[in-house]
């Protein structure tokens, strides 16, 4: 991978990202493409029809628009897709991220995963300088696992699992909440991950994108999942924070975290420092609104200057928060575009 070393400063270097609205953005969610060897009925139609691969960023781009950001206070970078680790030679990346962890301004690279690939990745991910992942798991059953991913073997997710824990990786399940699909397996999944170690983190669907899954009956608000879990658990405040959404309590009885993302029925707006990269270049300033803007041509015809100046418009435009309604008057998605776009 052509690496340039060293880069020059950017104009604005050390100026923080900050929106109208006084909120500083810290967290670079970066979909490193939109492929994925699952078709998750929440996240994806059955038949996606993907990008061109001529159309997504290279590597060095990428890496570009991140120090840029870094540059400007960014601490966190999280790697998402798609599936980030079916792009091929995607540990290069990785690797070139992971020198910002030392000395470069950047406090955590980490990713989410679907799991599939990281049987083979888990070591190279923790030598970098990953030290935290997110796998997204729905389901422990394997027929279910199967009907849910369209495709994915549930085998090879928990050898994935396995490695990332051999490696020294601190997990965290992601699993979207789903009313009469997986709902009768969240506490047995609260109780498999607190039992090794990981943490679970229950998240509620979103309408985006065209998918095989009727959402108005398949939504389940995690306000009211809390409430029915605080009858029979004792769910105890923590300060616990990871830089994202997801709001934290300790399982006293687990001795394990749940976390809770609620985009419908409590949304985290007023707190957003997140911004997302597509594989594309196109910087979505909110996961529930279209405002974007155009690294990959900022930074092709305008060099560092214009991937600089495209940074302050996107902190213009950057909305106060989303517009999600699930309900019998709302049920056609939101948003034309698919989860797997913008990576979560």
């Amino acid at each position: 991978m052509t690496h340039l070393s060293p880069r020059p400063a950017l104009p604005s270097a050390g100026r923080p990202l900050a929106d109208r609205y006084g909120r500083h953005v810290t967290y670079l969610r970066i979909s490193v493409t939109d492929r994925c060897d699952f078709r998750c009925v929440y996240c994806m139609a059955e038949n996606m029809t993907f990008l061109p691969k001529r159309e997504v960023l290279s590597f060095e781009e990428i890496e570009t628009i991140a120090e840029a950001f870094i540059a400007r206070g960014v601490t966190k970078l999280r790697l998402t897709g798609g599936e980030p680790l079916v792009r091929r030679d995607i540990m290069e990346l990785v690797a070139s991220l992971g020198r910002q962890l030392r000395g470069g301004g950047l406090e955590e690279l980490t990713l989410t995963s679907n799991g599939s690939q990281l049987a083979r990745h888990a070591e190279a991910l923790a030598a970098a300088g990953v030290r935290r992942i997110n796998v997204s798991l729905d389901t422990l059953d394997a027929d279910r696992f199967a009907a849910i991913t369209r495709r994915g073997r549930i085998a090879d997710v928990m050898a994935g699992i396995d490695a990332a824990r051999s490696a020294g990786l601190e997990i965290k399940i992601n699993m979207v909440a789903m009313r009469a699909v997986n709902e009768d397996e969240i506490e047995p999944m609260m109780a498999w991950a607190h039992a090794r170690g990981m943490g679970l983190t229950l998240i509620e669907g979103m309408p985006l994108g065209e998918v095989g899954i009727d959402r108005v009956d398949s939504y389940l608000s995690l306000r009211e999942l809390h409430d029915r879990l605080a009858e029979r658990y004792t769910l105890e405040r923590t300060d616990k924070r990871t830089g994202g959404p997801a709001r934290y309590v300790r399982v006293a009885e687990t001795g394990g975290i749940l976390g809770f993302i609620t985009p419908m029925s409590h949304n985290f707006c007023e707190s957003c420092n997140r911004v997302r990269l597509t594989a594309t270049g196109q910087l979505f300033l909110c996961l529930g609104q279209e405002n974007q803007v155009n690294l990959r041509d900022a930074l092709r015809e305008g060099g560092l200057d214009g991937l600089d100046a495209a940074l302050d418009q996107a902190m213009i435009l950057k909305p106060k928060g989303h517009d999600f309604v699930i309900d019998r008057q709302h049920a056609e998605p939101a948003l034309a575009r698919h989860m797997s776009v913008t990576g979560g």
